[in-house]
């Protein structure tokens, strides 16, 4: 079939690529493997995207609704010439994912929604600027809350952080997944099984599927070029969730009990990766 991808990498990351192509090991399809110029758009998306971030952070505050928070979040990606990648994504009526407590993803903002001193909540926001995708989620602590769940936030960012390092070129997906089980496990939380971060870049979601769990040395291989979300939801109690049937888009815990997310959109270079939202 000739060489993988011509145009893209030295000839040692060709043999590289050839070598574990006779290995029989899973690789990622050619469309998820980002030329100079796509790397770049997509960089510009995430420099919106982790300012927007940064907003929320100067702005959030106990008392205000999470319609606030989608106000913030619509003008500031709108200001910047950009566009807010959830809103009406498979019908999502919003600009932004705000998760509160028990509530793991993809809480909808409502103007009857309060923050509360005690609260922990997920702001989940993506970008598309000129074409291009960003994506990124942060944890905000609300006035005073617990060290239970403070701890739940931090060991969540250490899980994060965790499988961004293990994220490595020429390492498998299994091993990020491993890694971040392993510490969450270890922490006495457990990882949510039916979610995953995701290829991000040309598209909202594309391949692959990253999951927080796994035996290491399994899955596709990274390869320089992917760009793709690491985005643990950990859970304080059991792994298990569901759909609250009522808007067909809030996933909470089975057992009510607290869940925390992060999430980092990363590169994957020949030498090891790059964090492009944080």
């Amino acid at each position: 079939m000739g060489r993988y991808t011509p145009k893209m990498y030295s000839d040692e990351v060709e043999q590289q690529v050839q070598h574990f192509k006779r290995e029989g090991v899973k690789l990622p399809p050619r469309s998820v493997l980002r030329t100079p110029q796509q790397i770049e758009g997509i960089r510009a998306a995430c420099a919106i995207n982790t300012a927007l971030l940064d907003y929320v952070a100067q702005n959030i505050q106990e008392g205000m609704s999470t319609a606030d928070i989608d106000h913030l979040v619509y003008a500031f990606t709108t200001d910047h010439d950009a566009i807010p990648a959830p809103f009406l994504y498979d019908g999502f009526p919003k600009s932004v994912c705000t998760s509160i407590n028990d509530v793991v993803c993809h809480g909808i903002p409502s103007p009857n929604e309060k923050l509360k001193n005690g609260d922990i909540i997920n702001v989940d926001v993506s970008t598309i600027y000129k074409g291009y995708f960003a994506d990124a989620s942060r944890m905000f602590l609300i006035g005073n809350v617990s060290p239970e769940m403070r701890r739940l936030v931090e060991v969540t960012r250490e899980c994060r952080d965790i499988g961004v390092r293990t994220a490595q070129p020429w390492a498998r997906l299994g091993d990020v997944g491993a890694a971040i089980q392993e510490h969450a496990e270890k922490n006495g939380y457990s990882v949510v099984r039916d979610l995953c971060g995701h290829g991000c870049g040309i598209k909202f979601h594309e391949e692959p599927d990253v999951e927080h769990f796994g035996r290491r040395g399994t899955g596709m291989l990274i390869v320089p070029g992917m760009t793709f979300t690491i985005e643990p939801m950990i859970n304080m109690g059991r792994y298990e969730v569901f759909v609250d049937e009522a808007d067909g888009w809030t996933v909470c815990t089975d057992d009510g009990l607290p869940s925390a997310q992060w999430e980092s959109m990363i590169l994957i270079t020949e030498n090891g990766n790059e964090v492009l939202t944080e």
